[in-house]
């Protein structure tokens, strides 16, 4: 076991630092000029040679990529994540303002669409091809195919244009200094979001534990359980759930990727101030230290969520653990 636990470990920091390389070079191969995109193109056309070749300078634009990828990782392991020209504040405190939004979106998220994923794929599978199993499966098969961008839209038009129920983004109300806001103005401007990014997230966790269901409801032990008289539910939460409940919960930390990679869309959508909003930010100007950062922190969530889901099913099925070994 402690071999198999390193072995995921050593796979995730090596992850981590090819995750940073490649964004460097991305950001650093692309067509955005820095320097035209922080100032402007009205001032950059209007700017001095002398101007612009101190700003490229300021902006590290001649620097050799593997010098600025040198420095940047050097400062990283000494707790420096450089400087946001885009912001013109450190990183960590840029990230660190953001990631309190996009955590608890995040979390707000996962913990909604997991629940509700477990709980419609159960009773889709305990009433197997009846009206309530269609109509999940339906469900399940339209949100897996609507865009996360276009469902924000609609969630705006309807609970924000018609009804009037939620703001129409943001994580605060619009000109309250951040002494007046609270909890309850938060949880106003987060239903919305958080809403979006959980409904798009139901469909895998249902449609696995369905299929889960099913083979309970097929194997020996939930066949005697029902021959001593049993009634489908009362067995289910007998011998059931705990054998569908850890395939579940791995699964779930399996799909972080794909709720962090929905919240940057939903971050725009709702001009939410989280992670995303800012990576698209840096991306778009070529702020290759905050992006960088941004990279990191968001593959330690997505590729945690990995290794936590490996640990797991390396617990719940030996064998993977043997296989890896004799591989």
């Amino acid at each position: 076991m402690p071999r198999f636990i390193l072995k995921h470990i050593a796979k995730f920091v090596l992850l981590i630092i090819a995750v940073s390389m490649v964004t460097f070079v991305l950001v650093s191969i692309s067509p955005i000029d820095p320097v035209q995109a922080n100032v402007g193109q009205a001032a950059y056309i209007n700017m001095s040679e002398a101007k612009r070749a101190q700003l490229a300078e300021y902006w590290g634009v001649n620097t050799p990529l593997w010098e600025r990828y040198a420095n940047w990782i050097g400062g990283f392991f000494q707790g420096d994540m450089g400087t946001s020209l885009r912001y013109n504040a450190p990183v960590a405190d840029v990230i660190a303002t953001r990631f309190v939004n996009s955590a608890a979106l995040m979390a707000v998220a996962w913990v909604v669409s997991g629940v509700l994923g477990f709980a419609l794929g159960v009773v889709a599978g305990v009433y197997r091809g009846r009206l309530v199993d269609r109509i999940v499966k339906g469900y399940c098969f339209l949100l897996a195919s609507t865009p996360t961008f276009w469902l924000g839209l609609v969630f705006l038009i309807v609970f924000s244009v018609w009804l009037g129920w939620f703001p129409f983004g943001f994580s605060v109300p619009i000109g309250v200094s951040a002494a007046d806001v609270t909890l309850a103005d938060a949880l106003h401007h987060l239903v919305l979001p958080a809403l979006t990014l959980s409904v798009v997230g139901v469909a895998n966790i249902a449609l696995h534990t369905r299929e889960k269901t099913i083979d309970v409801m097929g194997s020996e032990y939930f066949r005697f359980a029902r021959a001593r008289g049993m009634g489908t539910w009362a067995a289910m939460r007998t011998h059931g759930l705990r054998n569908l409940a850890l395939p579940a919960l791995t699964l779930q930390f399996a799909a972080i990727s794909e709720i962090f990679g929905g919240s940057v869309l939903v971050e725009q959508v709702f001009s939410y101030p989280g992670l995303g909003q800012a990576a698209v930010t840096a991306g778009l100007g070529g702020d290759v230290a905050l992006l960088a950062g941004i990279a990191v922190v968001s593959a330690v969530f997505v590729f945690g969520g990995n290794l936590i889901a490996n640990l797991l099913y390396g617990i719940v099925d030996p064998r993977i653990k043997r296989g890896e070994a004799r591989g």
